[in-house]
């Protein structure tokens, strides 16, 4: 495994910090779709919006920033609430 230093104009540290961007765009991303399946008659939208912020929870679970990582769980959590309270449909 090749060990990068500040020298070869690359940083572990870099790639942590642009990691947990990553993570924090795809929360952001993911916000507008899942408030939009909060609306009646939309709950299984968050069949299909799900994913995301799932990918961005691995993604910000690598990193060493937290809110990219805690944002997406918070939009899971509410998705998951979401799904449950319309029976996986409403």
């Amino acid at each position: 495994m090749q060990q990068y230093t500040l020298d070869d104009g690359f940083c572990n540290a870099d790639l942590q910090e642009m990691l947990n961007l990553l993570s924090l765009g795809i929360g952001l991303v993911a916000i507008f779709p899942i408030l939009f399946a909060l609306l009646p008659f939309f709950g299984w939208a968050n069949w299909l919006i799900l994913p995301l912020p799932v990918v961005g929870f691995l993604i910000g679970s690598i990193s060493s920033g937290r809110i990219g990582r805690n944002l997406n769980l918070a939009l899971i959590i509410v998705a998951i609430l979401r799904l449950m309270l319309g029976h996986g449909l409403f």
